[in-house]
């Protein structure tokens, strides 16, 4: 086991609700006890005007597909797994896990809804008969691309209005909000996901 798998948080209950509270909250419990440091180490207060704008712009993000996905009576989690099985076709379940960080629960009964209603598909691995390899089909790669469509137009949308120049120190931020331990992965899985796209478009 790596570094980085070891210091990973535990997965979250269900990703699927979001709205959800953590488990063992309690709306009658104290808030959290910060020891009586401030929330900030250095003393400075907390970027509010940055925290709230992420607020904002992730809830703007994720409406526009969420729209499209309440026609089909899915969720956001159904919505993470096309995402990611569309970009990088054979994708096992342990690795799916792994990007998602939600329970084996969860995410099985995700997969079950999807893979019943024809949206993925899923194979025996060649090297490892105990891997489950996991593909879009037609129907779910046009229902990944459709959403990832809207979302795409939002972003090229925020491009155009703050300027285009932005594009890669925006990158880089959002690179810098990941867990430092972690940024090398995404940057791999970013570049897969390139790749996969690209090989693709040329056959």
């Amino acid at each position: 086991m790596t570094q980085a798998a070891r210091t990973r948080p535990a997965p979250i209950p269900d990703a699927a609700n979001e709205d959800l509270p953590e488990v063992g909250y309690s709306p009658d419990a104290p808030a959290q006890d910060l020891g009586g440091q401030d929330l900030s180490e250095d003393g400075e207060a907390p970027a509010y005007d940055l925290i709230e704008l992420l607020f904002f712009a992730y809830r703007d993000f994720v409406a526009d597909p969420d729209r499209i996905l309440a026609e089909y009576g899915f969720g956001r989690a159904h919505h993470r797994v096309l995402h990611f099985v569309d970009r990088h076709p054979g994708l096992t379940i342990a690795e799916l896990l792994d990007i998602l960080r939600i329970t084996k629960q969860s995410l099985n009964r995700v997969l079950k809804e999807l893979i019943e209603q024809g949206y993925i598909a899923q194979r025996t691995g060649t090297s490892d008969r105990r891997h489950r390899l996991l593909t879009c089909t037609p129907q779910g790669r046009q229902l990944a691309h459709r959403l990832a469509g809207v979302q795409g137009r939002r972003v090229r949308r925020a491009l155009e209005e703050a300027g285009s120049g932005l594009r890669e120190p925006a990158s880089r931020f959002l690179l810098a909000m990941i867990e430092p331990e972690e940024r090398a992965a995404v940057r791999r899985l970013i570049a897969g996901g390139e790749a996969a796209a690209e090989s693709e478009a040329r056959s």
